[in-house]
Formats: C-alpha cells, structure tokens, sequence
C-alpha cells in the first residue's frame, strides 16, 4: 500500500451529510491522508452517521447512553485500521458553540479519530497535551485554524469524552 494513499472508505450514513458540507467524501479522505503522513497507513472506514446511531454505540461499547462527536474502534487482534463514527447533530452543536466552520470541526474529529488508530489517546494530561499538539499540526497542514488556542467567549472545544 502507497505511503500517501491508505485504504480509506466513506459511507455517508445520513444524507443529511451532504448539504452540511459540500464535497464531503472528498473532503474526508483529503483529512485522512493528511492524518496518516509520515506513518504507514493502515485501512479506515469513516462512518458519517447521527446522534441516535452513535449514541447507541456509545451506550454499547462505553457504557454511555449519550451521543458524542467521534467514536474509534480499532480491528481485532492487532490487524491495523480501524472504523471511525461521526455524528452529525453533536459536530454541528459544537461547530456552532465554538464558532468554526462545520468542516473544520468535522477534519478535526477525523484527524482526531486516526491518531487513535496511530495509538494516540488522551486519558492523561501529557498524553491529551501532545495528541492536541499532533491534532494543531496536522490541521494546519491543511489550512485548518489550531482549533486547542484560547478565544474569549468560546467553549474550550475539549473532547474529553470522544474516543
């Protein structure tokens, strides 16, 4: 498999996708290649789905009866890759609290949800410091504002419950 071209499928779940952000498929795969520079890439399906699928993931793998913006699960026994789920309501609540672009939030949610499968992971101060660190880096690689800098007025935009 080619450094810069990893196996990544988008299934756009619930259409509503589509008028949200234009040319998202498009837009999703650009991210996940971004996500997966300078690692060797490993297959990812990108699932954009709604609150109500996700919160029942949610509720059966974590133990969580809520919605959140991004869910990662990883192959079994160690095969590479992995599916990431997107819930669209929940992106566009914290879009809007936030005052970024839906797009915008939706890369960082996927560049969020690959780190995970890099092995990233923020259960810890200096672990959540430096995937927020590789989020910022990533997402100016594509013209993306660090979405972790301080604005007066707006929410901290954590995602101490996404994994």
């Amino acid at each position: 498999m080619a450094q810069d071209s990893p196996d990544c499928d988008v299934i756009v779940a619930d259409a509503r996708w589509h008028g949200a952000v234009p040319g998202i498929a498009a837009l999703v795969r650009r991210t996940a290649r971004a996500a997966w520079a300078g690692e060797e890439p490993a297959p990812v399906t990108i699932a954009l789905d709604n609150d109500r699928t996700i919160r029942r993931l949610n509720a059966r793998h974590r133990d969580r009866n809520k919605p959140t913006n991004v869910l990662t699960f990883d192959y079994p026994d160690g095969v590479p890759g992995g599916d990431i789920m997107i819930a669209l309501e929940t992106v566009r609540r914290e879009a809007q609290a936030a005052g970024r672009p839906m797009r915008h939030h939706l890369m960082h949610l996927v560049v969020h949800g690959i780190l995970h499968l890099r092995g990233h992971d923020h259960h810890q101060a200096g672990e959540a410091r430096r995937m927020e660190m590789e989020e910022a880096r990533i997402l100016g690689r594509l013209s993306v504002p660090n979405p972790w800098k301080f604005r007066p007025g707006a929410p901290s935009g954590r995602m101490e419950d996404a994994q």
